[in-house]
């Protein structure tokens, strides 16, 4: 990929990556910054991607692993924290919509490949083999978990939720 191609690239779909990414991790600020930093990693392979071969796949792999790593990170700060009897406080922040709370938890209700595979499909409208793809399982295996996770979802959505998280899929790209 060209300077040029992976510039349109940026442009194209940096938006898109990180809506993808927030409802993976449920935190918008996190989805910023693990794609911002994918992308700059991306920059120093741009010759090794290519612009056929889905380098959006490989965004949102290196994206979700540095969420899982500094979530980890972050587990361990906290217990820390309170091993040495230390209270962290964080300023409150703006309250969020309703229907972004409703499909957040609903999806953070999910198992964390549950949510994957969910977010993939029907957020980033891949195909069932794509997403099998992308996360290296098996596409019968992706069918079960869409099942499941559609099935552990309808409790928790209604129609006004949906549409709020409709609306905010679009708002964020995706």
């Amino acid at each position: 990929m060209t300077d040029d191609e992976f510039e349109e690239f940026y442009a194209r779909s940096v938006k898109q990556l990180v809506g993808q990414v927030y409802l993976m991790t449920g935190d918008l600020h996190e989805a910023q910054d693990v794609v911002q930093e994918a992308f700059v990693r991306a920059w120093g392979r741009r010759s090794e991607l290519r612009a056929d071969a889905g380098p959006e796949a490989w965004i949102r792999t290196v994206a979700r692993r540095l969420a899982v790593s500094r979530w980890r990170r972050g587990v361990r700060a906290a217990a820390a924290w309170r091993r040495h009897h230390q209270e962290g406080r964080t300023p409150a922040a703006a309250e969020p919509d309703p229907g972004t709370v409703a499909l957040v938890a609903a999806l953070r209700r999910l198992s964390e490949r549950q949510r994957r595979v969910a977010v993939l499909h029907y957020v980033c409208d891949l195909s069932v083999d794509q997403v099998a793809a992308e996360t290296g399982m098996a596409s019968g295996t992706v069918k079960s978990h869409l099942f499941r996770a559609r099935a552990a979802l309808a409790p928790h959505l209604d129609d006004a939720a949906d549409r709020v998280g409709a609306t905010m899929a679009e708002e964020h790209g995706v």
